[in-house]
């Protein structure tokens, strides 16, 4: 059985080379490529594929984003997401999205074809390397920090936000202090700000 597929990475020397070499391992058929998010968004709707290769971090839109959008219009549609570096936080969210294929990006194509089929036939799919990353919580934060912090990066005064989570503003400072210290940080918008890049809000 043919098993159709997208492929979504901006490294071209990869894509090509995986546009090339997964036909000769599978029985699979590339019917588009995409260098970025947004081209893999079009192409996915276009085609339609049995199964979207798509790499987590690309530029503008990244594979996240292009999954959510995906799902929104084609809720039911297969994803394998190739990875090298991916944060926990990162996995996990594309975990909750339902992506149900994951591969390190250095793998042998004859390694990734074979996955490419296993999902094309229902199954899930997670490297040992990359569910290992998706275990390791690295959130020093706890769930109090995590609600001011959130809070404090759409703009609320601590006062507003002890309002919100119920808490007296001098518990919100404490709060709000520890996650400085944590993230080392001076102030508790810089520590919102690395905190969302570190994919922990």
């Amino acid at each position: 059985m043919t098993t159709t597929v997208v492929l979504a990475d901006d490294e071209a020397l990869l894509r090509k080379a995986m546009a090339a070499l997964l036909p000769l391992e599978g029985d699979i058929t590339v019917l588009a490529e995409a260098e970025d998010g947004e081209t893999a968004v079009r192409a996915t709707l276009r085609h339609q594929p049995d199964v979207l290769v798509i790499d987590l971090e690309m530029p503008g839109v990244d594979g996240i984003g292009a999954i959510t959008a995906i799902r929104r219009a084609q809720p039911r549609q297969v994803v394998l997401m190739l990875t090298r570096h991916a944060r926990p936080g990162v996995l996990r969210k594309a975990l909750k999205l339902g992506v149900q294929g994951f591969v390190s990006k250095s793998a042998e194509p004859s390694h990734i074809a074979w996955v490419v089929g296993a999902l094309h036939e229902g199954q899930r799919w997670i490297d040992p390397d990359v569910s290992m990353l998706a275990l390791v919580d690295d959130c020093p934060l706890t769930d109090r920090e995590i609600e001011v912090l959130r809070a404090t990066g759409e703009g609320f005064s601590v006062a507003d936000i002890a309002v919100r989570v119920h808490l007296a503003e001098g518990t919100v400072r404490n709060y709000l202090s520890n996650a400085m210290r944590k993230t080392q940080t001076r102030t508790r918008h810089e520590a919102a700000r690395y905190a969302r890049q570190q994919d922990w809000l």
